[in-house]
């Protein structure tokens, strides 16, 4: 049996980068590390053709590149619920669509720590959504030059493609970004740091299931969305009237601090139907601005429990 060159262990080394650049290409934290995953192989499979045609790093990235491609052209784009309807009336969430219609976190501890420091913004949840509304190519290239900085000749050579190709797919994917007019956008402009005493609040709020208390935190047109549920709702008197059809759901929970996309992330474990232990529920991701909630993403995927390294189950005496 085959075995990996010792000359590719560099190529770990890039997994955690690799990880990030594939998230923003896709949108979600699994197909992100499939990609990876696939890279990594095609890299140990095809290394005998490498022959310093270009740096090493561009070499692996354009084989990511193509892995991302070729996955994006079999797949719709991803979203998150504000961009997709308007705030709904409120009432009980019944429709869903399927987890590969949106957009998905990513744990901080599987991306570059440069991604969650020096590159924060561009790991947010509403760039990452504004990135998928960008054709393929044109998605890579911006990327790889206003994320990244690659120069363009570099990125030209990872997209087998010539510099002016570059040039105009970058100027096309800004304009693109530029009249895309995303209700998200909003959330791009958000306090640079995380207010803790503001989360130690809402974590409070939430586990006495204090409505009130968590209205106070909300900014009067705060919102709130949980993927996969399509209905989202906007202002204080909604969220109120929600909150109060979610109470029998929701009593009795408690939040659990972790970390995605460069920010503070709350797991919310919530009563199974025997009543005996909690369950994971959703991730609820605040987005604040001046000291207060303009939007709570709670995530209801139970995979990414375990993708963040949280338990399966609490006991409720604890």
């Amino acid at each position: 049996m085959s075995t990996k060159p010792p000359e590719m262990a560099w190529v770990e080394e890039l997994q955690p980068e690799l990880t990030a650049y594939c998230y923003r290409m896709l949108g979600c934290v699994f197909d992100a590390e499939d990609a990876v995953q696939d890279t990594m192989l095609r890299a140990w499979k095809n290394w005998d053709s490498f022959r310093n045609e270009s740096s090493p790093r561009t070499w692996i990235y354009r084989i990511a590149t193509n892995v991302c491609l070729d996955k994006i052209r079999r797949s719709k784009r991803r979203v998150i619920p504000i961009d997709l309807t308007d705030p709904a009336a409120v009432r009980v969430p019944t429709e869903t669509l399927p987890l590969a219609d949106w957009v998905w976190p990513i744990p901080d501890n599987a991306i570059d720590p440069a991604d969650v420091t020096i590159r924060k913004d561009t790991i947010r949840l509403a760039f990452i959504a504004a990135l998928q509304t960008l054709p393929p190519r044109q998605r890579a290239v911006l990327i790889l030059q206003d994320v990244y900085r690659w120069p363009a000749s570099q990125t030209a050579s990872a997209l087998g493609t010539s510099m002016t190709a570059v040039n105009s797919a970058l100027q096309r994917a800004r304009q693109t970004l530029s009249r895309a007019n995303l209700k998200s956008e909003a959330l791009n402009d958000v306090d640079a740091e995380v207010n803790q005493e503001l989360i130690d609040r809402y974590v409070d709020a939430f586990e006495r299931y204090d409505i009130d208390a968590l209205l106070e935190l909300f900014q009067e047109d705060g919102s709130l969305s949980m993927p996969p549920f399509v209905m989202w709702v906007s202002g204080r008197a909604n969220l109120a009237a929600f909150y109060e059809i979610t109470r029998s759901h929701c009593t009795g929970s408690r939040l659990l601090p972790t970390r995605v996309n460069g920010t503070v992330a709350l797991a919310q474990y919530a009563k199974d139907q025997s009543d005996e232990q909690l369950v994971p529920w959703g991730i609820h991701v605040p987005e604040i601005r001046d000291n207060r909630i303009i939007h709570v993403h709670t995530f209801i995927q139970p995979a990414l429990y375990s993708r963040l390294g949280l338990p399966t189950k609490l006991d409720l005496t604890i």
